[in-house]
């Protein structure tokens, strides 16, 4: 068994313990939280507040020049390109991942149906995230598609036919950490004839991605996880340079103007991925996050995301190994992948029956111990299909081996004493 002395050891000798030092981590905090938002940047507070005093109040509106505002969603953008397998001038940051995906939905379908107009599905997992099904069902109703959801991973073959003319997906899903082989899936779609639209949100930043390498069509992503970027940071959009001037993307608004500061009243899209923007950036949530995206940028000097990677799944193999030696005969179960080429950079639990109604209680009991993580509920007609989870986040630019050991440690006694069963801790909150 792995003790908390060999963690300590494995932690003195991590080559990338040095870029824990580019965070503010509050103290006595084991933060297993950053798949929904990530750490801030210690460099993030001088940088807004210095959009926010020099840039916006002593410059003013001369900054959109002199600080460049006006080129920051390509920048940061050729930023983010470097970590999910783009070339410069290929992504943009701008706007939500909601919006992001209905603007590259709308184009993917117009591209497949023009193609071939009998082709009427959108297949997605049933186990996606709920905004990228919404806006998936919101555009299925549009243009009279039907949106069709598998329960598994093992379905999505037998959709890939004359029918299908957009596969969505998360490359890693939220709920069970389960890491799609994009590369695979891609081809397998193309030779369908179907397109495939990628969601990054819990992919880039987290593990190594190859957009170009695997052939992709389309991706969004977040800027809030693991890229370190606030809350509500603005998301990013990708478009395979043979798709990006096709159509014009439905939200065709002045900054994607060819000529945005013409002022013609006719709309004129400009070339490549740039039309993919809409409105005015937001200037100060875009400065924190380029913040954050490089924090991962500095690991490039230490092997990239390839080294990141390798620290990920150490950390998600010794929580696995850990709750499995000492949680399970308390009920714990672990929902993700355990095979290390299936698993993203997080670690999912499910409670057996009957101690399953008490998954957002042990979460919230954990919370007050200071061990971050969160709770995403099941389907209540159906926990045996998708069970409630108790979700953990693994970064690897901040987590360490002897906070994974302490943070099953808590677990272990928030069972064992049955300290979940608190009142306290039995109080749903507005956000879970």
């Amino acid at each position: 068994m792995t003790t908390r002395q060999d963690c300590d050891v494995r932690d003195a000798e991590d080559p990338l313990r040095e870029l824990r030092h580019q965070f503010d981590l509050p103290a006595g905090v084991i933060y297993l939280d950053g798949n929904s938002l990530g750490v801030l940047p210690k460099t993030a507070l001088g940088r807004v507040q210095q959009v926010i005093t020099q840039e916006w109040g002593h410059d003013l509106i001369k900054s959109w020049n002199s600080a460049g505002w006006i080129d920051l969603p390509a920048r940061i953008g050729n930023k983010i390109a470097r970590l999910v397998g783009a070339d410069a001038g290929e992504l943009v940051v701008a706007d939500s991942t909601s919006l992001n995906l209905y603007k590259v939905l709308s184009a993917a379908l117009r591209i497949s149906r023009a193609d071939a107009p009998a082709r009427k599905l959108i297949v997605s997992e049933r186990s996606n995230f709920p905004t990228d099904l919404y806006i998936a069902e919101s555009l299925a109703q549009q243009h009279g598609l039907t949106l069709k959801l598998v329960d598994s991973v093992d379905e999505i073959p037998a959709t890939l036919n004359g029918e299908l003319a957009v596969l969505m997906l998360t490359g890693v899903n939220y709920r069970t950490g389960y890491l799609h082989d994009m590369q695979a899936i891609t081809a397998a779609a193309h030779a369908a004839g179907a397109l495939v639209i990628w969601d990054l949100a819990h992919s880039a930043g987290a593990v190594p991605v190859d957009l170009k390498g695997a052939d992709a069509d389309f991706a969004i992503g977040c800027g809030y996880k693991y890229l370190n970027g606030g809350p509500g940071a603005p998301a990013f959009v990708w478009a395979h340079p043979r798709h990006a001037e096709r159509f014009w993307q439905p939200l065709s608004g002045w900054m994607g103007h060819a000529a945005p500061f013409q002022f013609t009243p006719n709309y004129q899209p400009a070339p490549g991925i740039q039309r993919y923007l809409c409105g005015t950036p937001a200037v100060l949530s875009m400065a924190a996050l380029e913040c954050g995206v490089d924090t991962l940028l500095a690991a490039e000097a230490m092997g990239g995301m390839q080294a990141l990677r390798q620290k990920s799944l150490a950390l998600t193999e010794l929580f696995i190994e850990l709750v499995d030696e000492r949680c399970a005969k308390l009920g714990v179960r672990v929902a993700s992948p355990r095979q290390a080429a299936q698993r993203g950079s997080q670690v999912c639990l499910s409670l057996a029956a009957p101690l399953e109604q008490a998954s957002y209680a042990v979460v919230q009991a954990l919370i007050a111990r200071g061990v971050i993580g969160d709770f995403r509920a099941g389907d209540p007609a159906d926990l045996q299909a998708m069970p409630h989870i108790l979700r953990f986040g693994f970064t690897p630019l901040y987590i360490g081996y002897t906070e994974v050991y302490d943070a099953v440690e808590h677990l272990v006694q928030v069972l064992s004493t049955q300290e979940w069963k608190q009142e306290q801790f039995n109080q749903k909150a507005a956000v879970t």
